[in-house]
């Protein structure tokens, strides 16, 4: 059987090509019979670079500011005049060194991500990719601009350069669903410094340009999309850019079963996320899909209507959300082994002949 295994990340335990080895691991171990096609899967956030560089090479090392204004090294990936940069390299919120509060949340920028920008640009990269996602910042961007010179230079800097930002996220920059609002508390800002964070993003806003803050995706990475939108970039989804510039269409035209996974498979995994486009990819062809991930909260019905044949969860597997996370890989590995072993024995009965 010709099998296809294509995850996402694991949240914070396990990167795309993490998970994606893992699964590979336990899933030969028990058929080792089947032909396995390594595929690890983003939509712009932490792992894009990774997940490129794993198949299509060109990776490079730079150093840039992180979050809080320190030295990171960071890497993006260069493949004929394309660069791929992933915002998270240089102002994630694993970069922090430090527990999100609000300080943080005021203070990290994207100063780093423009640099990366910068270095794409000097090595004479025609199309720069940013995957946005996972970010610490709610800065709008400022940081990048400012770091490429201000908004006019930038403009001149990025004139005839194809610039994309990669992302599923379709928040505006303001108001009740923007950047602050929506994605503030998650990098450690309570009430008082959301409503600061939207007074400056509004401020921010008047200088990027009419009709820039209500597009969809300018709230996306701390509002890093709308000043992307602002330079003369475009928005397009993170994972259809996986999908496109890793040959993902051949991978899946060849599979005879999909296995795909995240770190919490729930109602917004099935909504522009990287299991629902699989699903969608192998739709006509009843290919099925089975999903390994962190937890799963869906219902059967829920994952007959996404066109999901099964849905296992490794803290089940595992016992426990804290084992789960503490042994992440060996976990995942081991609920591979148990349900290749297994399969197609867990599907219900009227499933099992056509999967076999």
């Amino acid at each position: 059987m010709a099998v296809l295994i294509a995850p996402d990340c694991f949240g914070d335990t396990l990167t795309a090509v993490q998970a994606a080895r893992a699964i590979a691991a336990g899933w030969a171990e028990a058929r080792p019979a089947d032909t396995l096609t390594f595929a690890p899967q983003s939509d712009g956030g932490p792992g894009f670079v990774e997940v490129l560089a794993s198949r299509l090479g060109g990776l490079r090392p730079v150093t840039v500011h992180g979050p809080l204004g320190g030295w990171v090294d960071a890497h993006w990936v260069h493949h004929g005049e394309t660069a791929y940069i992933e915002c998270a390299q240089a102002c994630g919120l694993t970069l922090l060194g430090r527990r999100p509060d609000p300080e943080t949340a005021v203070t990290a920028d994207t100063r780093g991500v423009g640099e990366l920008v910068a270095a794409a640009v000097g090595a004479g990269a025609q199309r720069i990719v940013v995957g946005l996602g996972g970010s610490a910042t709610t800065d709008g961007g400022r940081g990048l601009v400012e770091a490429l010179g201000g908004l006019s230079a930038a403009r001149r800097r990025l004139a005839g350069i194809e610039l994309i930002a990669a992302s599923d996220v379709e928040h505006p920059l303001l108001g009740p669903m923007g950047a602050a609002a929506v994605f503030g508390p998650q990098k450690g800002a309570d009430a008082a410094t959301v409503a600061l964070l939207e007074e400056r993003l509004t401020e921010w806003a008047s200088q990027l340009g009419p009709g820039i803050a209500e597009q969809a995706g300018a709230g996306a990475a701390g509002g890093l999309g709308a000043a992307l939108l602002a330079l003369g970039g475009r928005r397009e989804s993170g994972a259809a850019v996986i999908a496109e510039h890793t040959g993902l269409t051949d991978d899946l035209a060849a599979a005879e079963l999909v296995i795909t996974g995240e770190g919490r498979f729930d109602d917004q995994s099935l909504h522009g996320k990287v299991v629902s486009a699989l699903a969608g990819g192998v739709r006509e062809r009843d290919v099925p899909v089975l999903v390994l991930a962190g937890q799963v909260t869906l219902d059967t019905a829920a994952l007959a209507d996404a066109g999901i044949a099964a849905a296992h969860s490794v803290t089940d597997f595992a016992g426990s959300v804290q084992l789960a996370m503490d042994d992440a890989q060996a976990q995942l590995t081991g609920l591979a082994r148990r349900t290749a072993a297994d399969w197609p024995a867990r599907l219900g009965n009227s499933d099992r002949a056509r999967y076999r």
